[in-house]
């Protein structure tokens, strides 16, 4: 990051009316209550007042955003809007003759970019759509209506990705080509991966990678006005108007914050009495507007309910306008400086190791996590499951060993990979690419007996982590796999999500039945044998 670009920093939090007290009640509560938090950062006043990264994550490294990457799509529409190229009145169809062609439909005819903005489309795009191949607009259209557009919000992610394809039309760019200049360059930040078709448009509603920095630097660009580092991005009148309430979202959601209403691809925040930016697995931009104050933060908490409400307890209650000087704060400083996610465990050897070493491991091929989509990977679920690769089939896995890492090499399909791994305690950071993705990881491993081995591999631009345990017995190896976030916190975040959609008891009694079933059928146990 260019440091030209770096939002101010301050000596003490209460320099910019920021009780710093707070700050440390918020980081003992992470740590005590073991919050999967990977790093927030606190502004007042537009000045970084607190930002912690809880090691292996960093500031420099890009994180998963999920639905944050909406914030930014209804940014690119914001810009386009400025500058001409389109109007948020402008019909859809109208940008997709190749598509819907001479089709007689009175709800096509009056869908607009406003109701893509506000998630008022009325199209209802299947979450089991293939994303495999390149007909992404295709399928939105052809998907059922559930209203006519403007009467009724639902939460489509696709309306974000044809919004997207808006700005390919009428750019001849990608999303990320036309923000470089606009909105990377003038915040100062990288230009960044981004999920995209087969055509190279960008997916819109999830799959971008941001830094913690870049969250808050475009939600403060929001809380000024549309201006940041004396750049306008976006005309003032467009800011009140994407974070204002455009349409009601209180029947389409049990939890008190998403119940407040939904602006331009952002919602209007109860708690924050302002707005946010919000992405599964606690991805959040928070503008709190009465005390010009923002919190960016990612993690790994599927119940994102649980987490805001986490975060109320410390926050609009750390802003105070009459702070004095905290003679702790260089203590406080040096703990948001060295938190951590997880504590190194103690260096660990077994005497089978040597029998181990070079030797390959064959794994049965699960047929039915083939069947459903979903087969074993070194990836953990909630990685893979929105990707359209999902590599998967973890095989031929060779182990060697020295005095404090050991190598793990396998074959997920046609992608092999080798990656190290500390048994020292101490973490292993390398590469392995999978699903046609290179991911940045960090491995320890650990014997947890002379015939059991436990390996964890994070990868740190994502939000999980997979963690394996091999059994040996003679030439029989058994692989129990397990993953952070679990599969039983996916499973209660899908069945909370589904309750909002589906009101029959019976119906959610059945689906609460199969969640306490997913772990044992999407992580399995896999028996595998030595074959040299």
């Amino acid at each position: 990051m260019d440091n030209r670009f770096m939002l101010p920093r301050v000596g003490t939090p209460e320099e910019v009316g920021v009780d710093g007290a707070v700050i440390a009640e918020f980081l003992d509560a992470i740590e005590n209550e073991h919050w999967n938090i990977h790093s927030f950062m606190v502004l007042r006043h537009g000045k970084v007042a607190a930002e912690c990264y809880r090691a292996p994550f960093t500031k420099e490294r890009p994180h998963a955003m999920y639905s944050v990457s909406k914030t930014f799509t209804g940014t690119a529409i914001g810009i386009a809007v400025r500058e001409g190229l389109l109007s948020l009145d402008d019909k859809v169809r109208d940008f997709f003759p190749e598509i819907v062609g001479d089709v007689k439909d009175k709800k096509l005819d009056e869908m607009t970019v406003y109701h893509l903005m506000t998630m008022s489309a009325g199209k209802d795009v299947s979450l089991l759509s293939d994303k495999s191949k390149g007909h992404w607009a295709e399928v939105f259209f052809k998907s059922r209506w559930y209203n006519e557009p403007g009467k009724e919000f639902k939460y489509v992610s696709e309306n974000m990705y044809i919004l997207c394809a808006i700005i390919r039309k009428v750019t001849g760019m990608s999303v990320r080509d036309y923000l470089q200049p606009r909105l990377f360059e003038p915040l100062g930040m990288k230009y960044p991966a981004w999920e995209t078709d087969e055509n190279g448009i960008e997916a819109g509603g999830w799959g971008l990678y941001a830094t913690t920095e870049d969250v808050a630097k475009l939600m403060q660009m929001y809380a000024n006005g549309g201006e940041l580092n004396g750049v306008r991005i976006l005309d003032e009148d467009f800011v009140k108007d994407a974070t204002r309430k455009h349409i009601e979202t209180a029947e389409a959601n049990s939890s008190p914050d998403s119940s407040v209403g939904y602006c331009y691809c952002m919602w209007r925040d109860q708690g924050a009495e302002g707005y946010r930016a919000d992405g599964m697995f606690s991805q959040f931009g928070i503008v709190f507007e009465e005390y010009d104050a923002v919190l960016s933060l990612t993690g790994g908490i599927p119940m994102e309910g649980n987490t805001k409400e986490f975060l109320w307890k410390f926050f609009p209650r750390a802003f105070r306008d009459d702070l004095k000087p905290d003679p702790d704060a260089a203590v406080l400083r040096d703990r948001l400086l060295h938190a951590t996610l997880e504590s190194p465990h103690e260096p660990s050897t077994s005497p089978l190791a040597a029998d181990i070493e070079g030797r390959t491991i064959h794994f049965r091929k699960k047929i039915f996590l083939n069947l459903i989509g979903f087969p074993m990977s070194m990836l953990p679920l909630a990685v893979t499951y929105m990707a359209s690769d999902k590599a998967g089939n973890i095989d031929d896995v060779i182990f060697r060993f020295k005095e404090d890492a050991l190598t793990l090499s396998w074959r997920e399909g046609d992608e092999s990979n080798t990656i190290r791994a500390g048994l020292d305690g101490r973490y292993c950071y390398g590469e392995m690419t999978l699903g046609k993705v290179t991911y940045k990881v960090c491995c320890t491993a650990k014997w947890l007996a002379n015939d059991a081995l436990y390996v964890s591999v994070r990868p740190i631009e994502t939000i999980g982590k997979r963690m394996l345990e091999f059994r040996f017995r003679a030439d029989r190896v058994t692989m129990l796999p397990s993953s952070s976030p679990t599969i039983l916190e996916i499973g209660e975040f899908l069945e909370h999500g589904f309750k909002d959609m589906c009101g029959i008891k019976l119906v959610q009694k059945a689906l609460h039945v199969v969640i306490g079933l997913l772990p044992g059928i999407v992580e399995p146990k896999h028996k595998g044998k030595f074959v040299n």
